[in-house]
């Protein structure tokens, strides 16, 4: 069950990362982010996009073997992804009430987010 949700988490990352690589404009669309300079789409790709790909990799090789480092990548990745939703939940706090239509991206990614890390971080005892 463990390799199974290290996986899926693994593969969230990817799609992510994959897509930010070749369609950033497309990816940050929805949160009404540009990526319409060179500079933009160069962020996109190195933040959503490369990142997003090596966290794949090492959940990948987590989950196939590298057993020694297991409890601390799936304690790191956990982390971020907790710190991420809470992220989104501070920045909602500082904004003031939302629109509705917040609830896609922002609040579907929140529950993903923080489903993944309460999910890794019970793994990484």
């Amino acid at each position: 069950m463990a390799t199974l949700v290290i996986l899926a988490v693994g593969v969230f990352f990817l799609g992510m990362g994959l897509y930010a690589l070749i369609a950033p404009a497309a990816l940050v669309r929805p949160f009404h982010l540009g990526a319409g300079t060179p500079e933009g789409r160069s962020e996109v790709r190195a933040v959503y996009g490369g990142f997003g790909v090596a966290v794949a990799a090492v959940l990948g090789a987590t989950a196939f073997g590298a057993g020694s480092v297991r409890p601390g990548v799936v304690l790191t990745v956990g982390a971020a992804l907790g710190g991420m939703a809470l992220g989104r939940v501070v920045s909602r706090l500082a904004e003031g009430r939302a629109a509705p239509s917040a609830c896609y991206p922002v609040w579907f990614y929140c529950a993903v987010e923080a489903g993944a890390a309460v999910l890794l971080l019970t793994l990484a005892r």
